[in-house]
C-alpha cells in the first residue's frame, strides 16, 4: 500500500512539473512577443512569393515557405493567418534559436474556387525586427 502511495505521489509531481513547465514556456513566449529586447530578425531563404502554376479545380496543394532565424535571440512564431478562408496554415508551436530554420505551410483548396488566377496570402506575426507582421504570397491558376 505504501508503495502504492508513493507511485501516486511520484506520477503527481511528474504531471504537476510538466505543467508547470508548459506554463513556464507559455509565460517566457509571451514575453519574447511583447519586449523589444528580445526581438530578433528572420531571413526568407527562397521568395516571399511562391508561383503554385496551375491548380485542378477541387485539388489541395501545399505551399512551403523556408526560413532561418538571422538574430541572435530565440525566434518566436507568434500566428500564421491565411487571407482568406480557402487557405490553411499551421503555426510553428516552438522557438527557434539563432540560426535555427523552420518552414511556414499553408494548404491552399481550390474547391469552389473560380476557374483563373488567385493571388493568396499568408500574414506571419513574431518577434522580428525592423517589422513584426510579414506577408507570404502566392498565386494559383485554377483550372477545369
Amino acid at each position: 500500500m505504501k508503495k502504492l502511495l508513493l507511485a501516486g505521489f511520484a506520477a503527481t509531481l511528474l504531471i504537476a512539473c510538466g505543467e508547470t513547465d508548459k506554463k513556464t514556456s507559455l509565460e517566457q513566449k509571451e514575453q519574447m512577443l511583447k519586449d523589444s529586447a528580445n526581438f530578433t530578425s528572420i531571413q526568407w531563404l527562397d521568395s516571399t512569393f511562391v508561383d503554385m502554376g496551375k491548380v485542378k479545380q477541387g485539388q489541395v496543394v501545399e505551399v512551403a515557405f523556408r526560413f532561418r532565424n538571422s538574430g541572435t535571440k530565440n525566434l518566436v512564431i507568434e500566428s500564421v493567418t491565411p487571407g482568406c478562408g480557402c487557405t490553411v496554415a499551421d503555426t510553428p508551436k516552438e522557438p527557434f534559436a539563432p540560426g535555427q530554420e523552420g518552414v511556414i505551410k499553408a494548404n491552399f483548396d481550390s474547391k469552389n474556387q473560380t476557374v483563373g488566377p488567385h493571388r493568396k496570402h499568408v500574414t506571419v506575426k513574431a518577434n522580428t525586427l525592423p517589422e513584426n507582421s510579414q506577408d507570404l504570397d502566392f498565386q494559383v491558376e485554377v483550372t477545369e
